[in-house]
């Protein structure tokens, strides 16, 4: 058996991980809902475009919304029920989206109804992505990005490489360490069917070492597969940025601006890979999901897994959550975003729901102080950025010259800054308002309409057509 080796990038940040709660908590499976909350946009590109209408009846696995373009992907029927309405609901994104709402029949059970003719013994490598596509898969690890967008490695910049992520460096959550240990043989069949959609010769599954179980036991199933390795990294955040993990196992810099694509890299989340490896040898479509549900407002935190759709207050009931207020995350508390509606629901991209009572939230003082020039925010920045010259150019609304001078494109809003900062200012935060505006100047250039044609005039007089 390979010996753990730590290896590790330069800055970072250690929070306190509190996974101990569920990390060793098998995966357990929630019930239907009454009423499922479908959102269109799961995954980031184009929303996807409803396939039924109000009143249909759809089963379990059916296919309810088509990609509207290759940056998109389809949405599938978490269980069977009847169509009661497609309209504008809350989601995590802050915003009011179009999602479809299916009454799940009572007699609803958990077996998928609709099925694809998929072989995948048979499959090159383009009937496979187009699998992956049909399937819905998205990037598991939050980001949702669509799977076979990422598994589509064009020819002039063939991969070599393919690194799964199983760092799961996001405190609280630890759905990718039970996905790890429960499910490995389909873990393993997914990094086997992304290897060949992508062409890379060999795999690196990277794992944070506080996961010992799960490395010792991929290790051991992967000894007779020189194909695959897997890696002990650090424990540290972020260590699952695919930029910082790239660098800890191969010593790699993906180009300022640049993708891992541009070294000849893709990466995976092992729950995504563990996920492909489950749906397609079953035909199936992505229904569900699995989460990590916990904090200090949880009677019964653990790992769940999920019908998409379902209501954030129906996880909560069923997790025996019984406070009248509350901060929720979906996500980890890095980078998840707060939610304040239990209509929110869980989507593809969401990796945990962390509730924090109200003494918790009570704890968490609003006020901020001015910048003490430590440099603590440096040092902990992991793209080696200057968060705090970022933010008093962010104070000052000097958005031009965040992004021209400062790089603020290169910040992934891993919110090390904000965690690390003695005077508590949301360095993040300001961040993303500030990236929000340059996207929202850049939109507004490309639908600019074109100058008024100035009439022609000849000797100060106008030209008109004889």
């Amino acid at each position: 058996m390979r010996l753990f080796r730590r290896k590790t990038f330069s800055h970072g940040i250690h929070p306190p991980d509190h996974k101990a709660e569920t990390a060793h908590s098998p995966i357990r499976r929630l019930p239907f809902p009454p009423r499922l909350v479908v959102p269109l946009d799961q995954h980031i590109g184009k929303p996807a475009v409803p396939l039924v209408h109000k009143g249909q009846e759809v089963v379990r696995g059916e296919p309810i919304a088509r990609a509207d373009g290759f940056l998109s992907a389809p949405v599938h029927a978490p269980a069977t029920g009847r169509v009661r309405d497609i309209r504008p609901m809350p989601t995590a994104r802050d915003r009011l989206t179009p999602c479809i709402l299916i009454d799940v029949y009572e007699a609803a059970t958990q077996e998928v109804l609709w099925h694809y003719p998929w072989q995948p013994r048979k499959m090159d490598r383009q009937a496979l992505i187009q699998a992956v596509r049909e399937m819905g898969l998205v990037g598991l690890g939050g980001a949702a990005f669509p799977s076979h967008v990422k598994l589509s490695v064009p020819e002039d910049k063939p991969a070599h490489t393919l690194v799964v992520n199983g760092c799961e460096c996001e405190p609280y959550l630890s759905c990718d360490h039970r996905v790890m240990v429960e499910q490995p043989a389909e873990l393993l069949r997914g990094v086997r069917y992304a290897l060949r959609a992508t062409g890379a010769k060999r795999a690196i599954i990277g794992i944070e070492d506080n996961k010992p179980d799960a490395i010792r036991l991929l290790q051991k199933l992967t000894a007779e597969e020189p194909a695959i390795e897997v890696e002990a990294v650090a424990t540290k955040y972020p260590q699952g940025s695919e930029k910082m993990l790239i660098r800890s196992l191969m010593g790699l810099e993906v180009p300022a601006g640049g993708i891992p694509l541009d070294i000849g890299v893709v990466v995976n989340n092992v729950g995504t890979l563990a996920m492909l490896g489950a749906l397609l040898p079953q035909g199936e479509a992505l229904t569900e999901r699995v989460i990590t549900v916990t904090g200090p407002g949880v009677q019964r935190p653990g790992n769940y897994r999920v019908p998409l759709g379902t209501p954030i207050g129906f996880v909560l009931r069923e997790a025996g959550y019984r406070g009248e207020a509350g901060d929720f995350v979906l996500g980890g508390p890095m980078m998840g975003p707060s939610v304040s509606d239990l209509r929110t629901p869980i989507t593809k991209g969401s990796s945990g729901l962390l509730v924090l009572d109200e003494a918790a939230v009570r704890r968490e003082s609003p006020r901020t102080w001015p910048c003490i020039h430590c440099g603590r925010c440096v040092n902990a920045c992991p793209m080696r950025l200057n968060p705090a010259m970022l933010g008093r150019l962010a104070a000052a609304g000097e958005y031009q010259r965040m992004a021209a001078k400062y790089h603020l494109s290169d910040c992934f809003e891993c919110g090390s800054c904000s965690w690390i900062c003695p005077a508590r200012i949301p360095l993040v935060q300001q961040f993303r308002v500030a990236k929000q505006w340059l996207r929202d100047q850049e939109r507004r250039k490309r639908h600019a309409a074109p100058p008024r044609q100035q009439p022609l005039e000849a000797s100060g007089k106008e030209v008109r057509a004889a």
